[in-house]
C-alpha cells in the first residue's frame, strides 16, 4: 500500500520527483509508506511527462522535489506534478520543498529586477498547491509570498547538536560568516551555550580597486569556530571567513551549513581550505566527487517525515520546533 488510512478514511499518498530520489525513500521509509509508482520522462525537445500510477481521487497528496540543478529543470517537474493531482482530484496537496529555489531572490536590490522567490510561490499556486513545506528558507519573510500555510522547518537542532557532540563546548565560538546571519548564529549560541563572532566584510578604500577586508568582530583567538550558514554555493565566501579566523588566531574552524549547494568550484574550494570538517544535510544530493572526508551529510528525512505527518493528521508543525523558538 502507498497511502495510510485513519478511522476518518484519509488517505496520505507520497509523490517524488526525480531530481533527489534518495532523500523521499528515506522519508517514506521514516512516514511507514511507499512512494506513488510514476512515469516521468523527457521528450526530445526537454518537455516533461508525468503520469502517476494510481489515483490519488481524495488523497492528501504530498509532492517532494529538491530543486537542486539543473534547478529550472524539477522546478518545472514538480509544477507538472501538481497539475496532475490537481486535474486527479487530490484532496489536498502539500508540496514538499526541501530547497526553495530561488529564495536568494527575495527583494529587489536595484530598479528592474524581478523578485522571483514571490514568482515560485505563484508558480505553485497557480498549479494547484494548497500548502508548503521547505526546509531553512533563505529569509523568513517567503513565508508571506504564498497565498496559504506555509510550513518552515529548521535544520539547526540536527546540525548544532552535531556540533555540540564534537567538540569541547567550552572552547567553542560560534561564527555568524556576515551580518545577515546573525540571528541564526544568535540560535546556536543559545542552544550550546556558546559566545558569538561575526566576520564583518568590508572594502578597504586605502588599496586600490576596493579590495574586500574580512574584519572579526569577537574573541576567535585559541577558540574552536563553528561558521553557520544557511547555504554553500560556490564556497568562495564561506572559506574567506574561514581565513579571515585563522588570520585571528583560531584553532580550529568547522562549518555548518543547511544547503549544500555546491557548484562551480566549490569541489576546489572545500578540499584546499584549511577547514577540518564540512557538515551539510541532505536537502539536496550532495555530488560524488564532494564526498571527501572532511564533509559529512546529516539527514533531514525524520524531521521532514515529522512535518508531514503532523500535516496529514492536523496536528502542530510548529511544535517540532519549540526550542528552535
Amino acid at each position: 500500500m502507498t497511502g495510510i488510512k485513519t478511522s476518518g478514511e484519509k488517505k496520505l499518498m507520497l509523490f517524488s520527483g526525480r531530481a533527489h530520489p534518495e532523500l523521499a525513500e528515506e522519508v517514506a521509509e521514516q512516514l511507514g509508506v511507499g512512494i506513488v509508482p510514476t512515469r516521468a520522462f523527457d521528450f526530445a525537445n526537454g518537455e516533461i511527462y508525468v503520469r502517476f500510477q494510481e489515483s490519488a481521487r481524495g488523497s492528501d497528496a504530498f509532492v517532494i522535489q529538491s530543486h537542486t540543478a539543473p534547478i529550472n529543470t524539477w522546478i518545472m517537474e514538480q509544477l507538472i506534478m501538481v497539475d496532475a493531482l490537481k486535474r486527479a482530484s487530490a484532496k489536498r496537496i502539500t508540496v514538499v520543498m526541501p530547497f526553495y529555489g530561488y529564495a536568494r531572490q527575495d527583494k529587489k536590490h536595484r530598479g528592474r529586477e524581478p523578485i522571483s522567490a514571490r514568482l515560485m510561490a505563484d508558480l505553485f499556486k497557480t498549479a494547484g498547491a494548497d500548502r508548503l513545506l521547505a526546509v531553512d528558507l533563505h529569509t523568513a519573510q517567503i513565508q508571506g509570498f504564498f497565498d496559504g500555510p506555509v510550513d518552515h522547518l529548521f535544520a539547526l537542532p540536527l546540525l548544532a547538536d552535531y556540533v555540540g557532540e564534537k567538540v569541547d563546548r567550552s572552547k567553542l565560538t560560534v561564527v555568524s560568516p556576515d551580518a545577515g546571519r546573525v540571528r541564526v548564529a544568535d540560535q546556536w549560541c543559545d542552544r550550546l551555550g556558546a559566545p558569538l563572532a561575526i566576520v564583518h566584510k568590508r572594502r578597504d578604500k586605502d588599496v586600490a580597486n576596493q579590495v574586500t577586508v574580512h574584519e572579526v568582530v569577537g574573541e576567535v583567538k585559541g577558540r574552536v569556530c563553528v561558521l553557520v550558514d544557511d547555504m554553500i554555493d560556490t564556497g568562495g565566501t564561506i572559506c574567506a571567513a574561514a581565513d579571515a579566523l585563522f588570520e585571528n588566531g583560531a584553532a580550529d574552524v568547522l562549518v555548518a551549513a543547511t544547503h549544500g549547494v555546491l557548484s562551480g568550484p566549490a569541489k576546489d574550494r572545500l578540499k584546499n581550505s584549511r577547514v577540518s570538517e564540512f557538515v551539510f544535510t541532505n536537502t539536496l544530493p550532495t555530488p560524488g566527487e564532494l564526498e571527501l572526508d572532511k564533509v559529512t551529510v546529516l539527514s533531514m528525512a525524520p524531521v521532514i517525515a515529522s512535518a508531514i505527518r503532523e500535516v496529514f493528521e492536523d496536528g502542530s508543525v510548529t511544535s517540532l520546533f519549540d526550542d528552535v523558538h
